[in-house]
């Protein structure tokens, strides 16, 4: 089956080569990139990939997103980000499991292209216990996934949804439609994350901000999320990590909790 591709990105030249020659192996239909603004060689460099090169201004990542799914002339629709790295087949074993169980969005599994430092590894490990675990979930992130296009006649990105994190708000509207099913799958994507300190904690803040714009646009909400970002991630599921032996992930997990709550409480109090 005919698969198109969206790929958003802003200020990604260290990267996208890498993302989209992976996707080219997998030999889809089309691959469509939205550029929202990039002030280095982004655009550059994907088209020597793509013709198919659409670039924003004024824009911002969810908007992207539906530009590329409304460009896309296929009935199955991938959404890849720079960070990801596609082993050939990948697209199609998604698109298998899209299939296999009748979902409409699938997720893929995540692992990490490079186990560089013990941030990685952890990371890594926090997939293990609480993602990698094929079937229908409550939760799941908007890529790398695929998505059947009819989807879109019921439910879109756009400004309606928080501009900073689009997975935890789309899912949210997802759950509140009749009859959507999705879920994660039993393909597994490799993610490249930069290993240093910093640059998770400025991930956790980019998480912990939209976790907050969430909470101010769904207020009903809020305690659930925060119960979750500041009990759950720090207590629970780093008990959990320790009784499954992910002792990586037992202090990625406390780290990721508390930060992101920080940002999230300091979002909701700064914009109110």
């Amino acid at each position: 089956m005919a698969i198109s591709v969206v790929v958003c990105i802003k200020n990604e030249e260290h990267r996208i080569e890498d993302c989209l020659r992976s996707i080219l192996s997998n030999n889809p239909d089309e691959v469509i990139v939205i550029d929202g603004g990039s002030i280095d060689n982004s655009v550059e460099l994907s088209r020597k990939f793509t013709d198919k090169v659409i670039v924003t201004s004024n824009s911002n990542l969810t908007r992207d997103r539906q530009i590329g799914i409304s460009a896309a002339r296929n009935d199955y629709i991938a959404m890849i980000d720079a960070d990801h790295r596609l082993k050939e087949n990948d697209l199609n074993s998604l698109l298998a499991d899209l299939e296999i169980y009748k979902f409409d969005i699938v997720q893929s599994q995540l692992v990490s292209f490079r186990n560089s430092n013990w941030l990685n590894i952890a990371e890594e490990q926090m997939w293990e216990l609480n993602h990698n675990h094929p079937g229908p979930r409550d939760m799941i992130g908007v890529a790398p996934a695929i998505y059947r296009k009819k989807l879109f006649e019921l439910i879109e990105f756009d400004d309606t949804i928080t501009k900073t994190i689009d997975d935890t708000d789309f899912a949210y509207r997802l759950s509140q439609l009749p009859d959507i099913k999705y879920g994660i799958g039993r393909t597994r994507i490799a993610q490249l994350h930069n290993p240093s300190f910093a640059s998770y904690m400025r991930k956790f803040k980019w998480y912990g901000i939209g976790d907050g714009e969430f909470c101010i646009k769904h207020r009903n909400r809020t305690p659930s999320m925060l119960y979750h970002l500041l009990f759950r991630y720090p207590f629970v599921y780093s008990l959990k990590a320790l009784f499954k032996l992910k002792l990586l992930a037992f202090p990625y997990l406390i780290l990721q909790g508390f930060t992101r709550g920080y940002w999230a409480m300091k979002t909701i109090l700064q914009r109110h």
